[in-house]
């Protein structure tokens, strides 16, 4: 794995226009039973992937973190709102909450989550890869091909299983 993520930076560049002309006529005229199929695919690749082998959506960017995501986490470490959110997040140019740094500061050096339980929702989708509607986040996908090694799989298969005009 390790060699992998060392490779993924060039490998997510060498593939970017590829993949972004691929996404602009998927967008335009997505197969009919592409939540289904994208299931299929996520479902394949995490036969065989194992995210705490990697971490690297957690070393190396942030979630969004929502007002439900920050009461719950909030609580979860007895503290109160505006003390977690002074202590952990700022507000990024998007006017979302997010870390102040990264690596995530919840992340073990064993790559396991310490809020596991109670993390933020974009975490528990991550890497939204078997969303519903997914023709509708291809933008996020692109983006998360440079970060997720199961991303980069599944949308390297994407090109092969699924033709697009």
């Amino acid at each position: 794995m390790k060699e992998f993520l060392e490779e993924l930076p060039k490998l997510a560049k060498d593939t970017h226009i590829a993949n972004k002309k691929f996404f602009t006529k998927l967008k335009k005229n997505p197969p009919k039973k592409l939540d289904y199929i994208m299931q299929d695919l996520h479902d394949e690749e995490f036969e065989n992937t194992d995210c705490l082998t990697c971490g690297n959506c957690c070393k190396t960017t942030s979630p969004i973190f929502t007002d439900k995501d920050i009461e719950r986490i909030a609580k979860h470490l007895k503290m109160k709102q505006p003390q977690f959110i002074k202590q952990y997040l700022h507000v990024d140019e998007d006017g979302f909450h997010v870390l102040q740094s990264s690596p995530c500061t919840f992340l073990a050096d064993d790559n396991y989550c310490m809020i596991y339980d109670v993390r933020p929702k974009a975490c528990k989708e991550y890497p939204h890869t078997n969303r519903r509607k997914f023709q509708n986040i291809l933008d996020i996908t692109l983006k998360n091909v440079e970060v997720c090694p199961a991303v980069y799989n599944i949308v390297e298969q994407m090109k092969k299983n699924i033709k697009v005009r």
